[in-house]
């Protein structure tokens, strides 16, 4: 699983979280959208592509500026003995 950060330019106030946040949490394998308009930062977490990420915002008003990427592990882990 995946943890995208997206820093967007032009998410200024909570209708351009509410029109950003729709258009993301659309794209396939995003399982979970949080954003915040006053730092213009949104969090991903699923399995989705960056290019389906950024297409998702095309022929909008806001511009991804930066995607900062991470690996997140889930389940249980097993032990070795």
């Amino acid at each position: 699983m995946t943890e995208l950060t997206l820093y967007v330019e032009g998410m200024g106030c909570r209708d351009c979280v509410r029109e950003v946040t729709a258009r993301l949490r659309d794209v396939p394998g995003v399982e979970a959208v949080a954003a915040d308009h006053r730092r213009s930062v949104v969090l991903l977490i699923g399995s989705m592509s960056h290019s389906d990420v950024v297409a998702a915002l095309e022929g909008t008003r806001f511009h991804i500026d930066r995607i900062d990427a991470d690996s997140i592990e889930t389940g249980s882990r097993q032990q070795s003995s």
